[in-house]
């Protein structure tokens, strides 16, 4: 354990004035994480970049010939998170206007958003989010009638927690002709599929360019709050639309702030659609390309069917045959490609795609990409072995297992309590050898990196719990490695200067087998520590967060 007492905020002694990315910067007098020095307590940046780690008796060379000294008074200095699985505006969106993953009852939602509608009379269109019917002592979603009522007759959009459904009024399926003809619709309760996809398109649609950009300022502004300095936008036709993945990227460019990678997810058919790719910036042809959709929707893809809803076993909405095509023309073009999929049945046509990619475009082009698959809940030994074979990446979000895990929780109500408790096996995974990266999916669940690192560590089920290091780290450098970036995510010379720095107490090794937690706390290990995570307990609150030698958070208006 590492002594981190009597600790305050740190002071920085301005040697001369301009952009820290324009000079040298010396933080001294706390603790780095860094395995160039599992004891390190100082760092020099020069610009955009890490320049030396080491100890505070050598920090004192540096001293004179730098631009700025950073007092860390016991601060703790780490790399800073990227977020692997973001939605930029409807993060943004739900931080400003109307939040309902908080609501307790059926009730509650339904006056908060009435009284949300009385306080926007000039929105077109009235957005909310968050509502989780499986959390109410109701144990039901709003009706359309109710939706009417307290909207007053205006289009309104409720998304439902995991975003793959949606309570909406009459008036604004009136601006979405046909919807009664497609899949997932419901004439009195939420949409599901097609439906719900196309009245989401109708409902962005009313988002005015400057509404949009305000929600992705929120957004980027309270990632950058929370320690994080790259977030991977999950963006594709039936989630956002292209103007919002292009505005958000050219927003991101032109300001300082956490920085922003682009994923489009539209299945593709031949080599010159991958030029649209590259037109609208992004690096990856994937993201959120739903093979399925949720468990708490019902429509995630299942062998065996629903444990509260026997009738169905969720929803494909691509075949293997479809997926293979995709991905081959992606390996064969150079282009990452990746995949939403939560239920067996999804991941098991994933693994038979990317098979099929591989056989035809070669196992080492398919690896060398390191194609991702979103989600990857509910995985067996079978896929597991699968992804280390083909070097699949996968993008998880252990917040979900801290909000519906656990034996009472919506995914033992959705499935039974035999195949909850298989969800998410970080360890299996980790043990396999494959690669992991973290996220959060908001606005489904909050921008909360130490949160999710807690919550892989502390996972509901024992056997899926991984260490608070290997969490930290896919929640570091796992989300630059999930981008071909094998230099950045961790605080050695060279290396990018992403970092936070953060109020904590004490530094611990926690792991979930015992034996290993005390033979990294000796000295002799030289296993740096974070903080402790332990449920319960305060997390770390960000004091400073920094994005190539620029700070973004505080704001330098803030």
């Amino acid at each position: 354990m590492r002594d981190s007492s009597a600790r305050r905020n740190p002071d920085t002694t301005e040697k001369t004035q301009g952009p820290a990315a324009s000079g040298t910067v010396l933080l001294r007098g706390g603790f780095v994480y860094s395995p160039a020095d599992p004891f390190a307590t100082a760092m020099v940046v020069d610009g955009g970049a890490v320049a030396w780690v080491g100890s505070e008796g050598a920090a004192d060379s540096f001293a004179d010939g730098v631009d700025t000294v950073v007092q860390l008074a016991g601060a703790l200095v780490t790399p800073a998170f990227t977020d692997a699985h973001v939605h930029t505006t409807a993060t943004g969106l739900a931080l400003t206007g109307l939040d309902l993953s908080d609501a307790d009852s059926l009730g509650e939602a339904l006056a908060r958003t009435a009284a949300h509608a009385a306080a926007r009379p000039a929105d077109r269109v009235l957005l909310g989010h968050g509502w989780d019917e499986s959390r109410w002592p109701e144990r039901r979603p709003p009706t359309r009638d109710e939706a009417d009522r307290v909207a007053g007759g205006r289009p309104l959009y409720l998304t439902r927690t995991d975003v793959h459904s949606a309570v909406v009024s009459s008036a604004l399926l009136a601006l979405v002709p046909g919807t009664e003809g497609r899949p997932g619709y419901d004439p009195a309760g939420p949409l599901t599929q097609d439906a719900h996809h196309a009245a989401r398109r109708a409902a962005y649609d009313a988002v005015t360019p400057a509404q949009r950009a305000h929600a992705q300022r929120a957004a980027l502004a309270h990632a950058a709050a929370q320690g994080i300095s790259a977030v991977h936008e999950c963006a594709g036709p039936d989630i956002s639309g292209e103007d919002d993945l292009t505005g958000l990227l050219a927003l991101a460019a032109a300001e300082p702030g956490p920085r922003v990678f682009g994923y489009w997810a539209q299945p593709w058919q031949s080599p010159a659609d991958l030029d649209r790719l590259r037109d609208l910036g992004a690096i990856g042809a994937g993201g959120d390309l739903f093979v399925d959709g949720s468990i708490g929707s019902h429509t995630a893809c299942l062998h065996a069917p629903y444990a509260d809803a026997g009738h169905t076993t969720g929803v494909a909405y691509l075949d293997e045959e479809t997926i293979a095509r995709h991905l081959t023309l992606c390996t064969r073009a150079g282009v990452q490609a990746g995949f939403h999929a939560i239920g067996d049945a999804a991941i098991d046509a994933v693994v038979a795609g990317v098979r099929a990619a591989a056989a035809d475009a070669g196992l080492d082009r398919v690896r060398g990409l390191r194609h991702r698959v979103e989600h990857a809940e509910l995985m067996s030994e079978r896929s597991i072995a699968a992804f280390a074979e083909f070097g699949l990446v996968a993008s998880v979000q252990p917040a979900f297992d801290a909000t519906w895990g656990g034996t009472d929780g919506m995914y033992a109500r959705r499935l039974g309590e035999e195949r909850a408790a298989a969800l998410n096996p970080f360890a299996a995974m980790t043990r396999a050898g494959v690669p992991l990266v973290l996220g959060s999916d908001s606005p489904v669940t909050p921008l909360d990196p130490w949160g999710a690192v807690r919550a892989a560590a502390f996972h509901r089920t024992l056997d899926h719990r991984v260490s608070a290091r290997a969490a930290f780290n896919a929640h570091t450098r796992g989300g630059w490695r999930a981008i071909g970036r094998d230099d950045a995510g961790v605080l050695v010379p060279g290396a990018p200067a992403d970092y936070a720095v953060w109020t904590v107490g004490d530094l611990v090794v926690q792991a979930p087998d015992e034996r290993v937690a005390n033979w990294s706390t000796d000295p002799r290990s030289g296993t740096p520590g974070l903080p402790d995570l332990t449920p319960g307990g305060a997390l770390p609150t960000a004091e400073r967060t920094v994005v190539g030698g620029v700070t973004v958070f505080p704001p330098p208006n803030g």
